[in-house]
């Protein structure tokens, strides 16, 4: 079984302040005993041709992916080769699917957030492949319930993942995939539900943390250069 991270963000996100690098996130990963991560940028799939001999070394295999605001919702597009910053619309997404590999996940559906697929989760049920049980919650207050119930419903796997946007969100929940250390087999299998959740709820203290510094980092317009991201290879932040 191969410990799998799904949706990450860093520093190289055009949208969010991260506050480390690509470099910084694979080596927390590697520490933590990841075998498998995705990067996913919001809008942007970034190019990790330069930094997979950096994970390889750490024992990381890296998955092409990215976080794309379709009409107005959060969607987490992995392994596909090309096209993914094309995708607008529903359509677009149904058309990316006819024409290309790649899994498609739904990621904190039912959290109260606008960009939230919500209803639109269920009206393109036949869109997605899993769905996301996202790390951010505590005991007693837990919005991955409802996407949990859809998952049964519809006969979908549920996948781990931390939504990482602080290196402290990793390892609290994530995926285990039974699959070979390879892109395509990891998302193969978990399309094919061979996957588990590993999951337990954050402390309150760890979640205020988390959700004040969430919150900063939205007031702040500067982006945040991550020190040591140099030390990957050239060009990376």
């Amino acid at each position: 079984m191969l410990k799998v991270e799904l949706h990450t963000h860093t520093a190289d996100d055009p949208v969010d302040t991260i506050p480390y690098s690509t470099c910084d996130l694979i080596d927390r990963a590697g520490a933590l005993g990841y075998d498998a991560v995705a990067i996913t940028l919001h809008e942007q799939q970034l190019d990790l041709r330069r930094f997979i001999p950096y994970a390889a070394e750490r024992g990381i295999v890296l998955i092409p992916g990215v976080e794309r605001t379709i009409e107005g919702r959060h969607v987490l597009l992995l392994n596909f080769a090309r096209g993914t910053e094309d995708v607008r619309t529903f359509d677009d997404l149904a058309r990316l699917r006819a024409n290309a590999p790649g899994l498609v996940i739904a990621p904190h559906p039912f959290f109260p957030a606008s960009v939230c697929l919500r209803g639109e989760l269920a009206r393109h049920a036949d869109l997605f492949d899993a769905v996301e049980r996202n790390a951010m919650y505590i005991r007693g207050v837990d919005f991955n319930r409802a996407a949990e119930r859809f998952a049964a419903r519809h006969g979908k796997p549920v996948v781990g993942n931390g939504d990482v946007h602080r290196l402290a969100q990793l390892g609290s929940t994530y995926s285990l995939v039974d699959a070979e250390r390879d892109p395509d087999a990891i998302c193969a299998a978990i399309a094919a539900g061979l996957v588990r959740v590993e999951s337990r709820p954050l402390a309150w203290i760890d979640a205020a943390r988390l959700m004040s510094s969430l919150l900063l980092a939205g007031l702040v317009s500067q982006r945040v250069t991550a020190a040591g991201g140099a030390a990957c290879s050239p060009g990376a932040t």
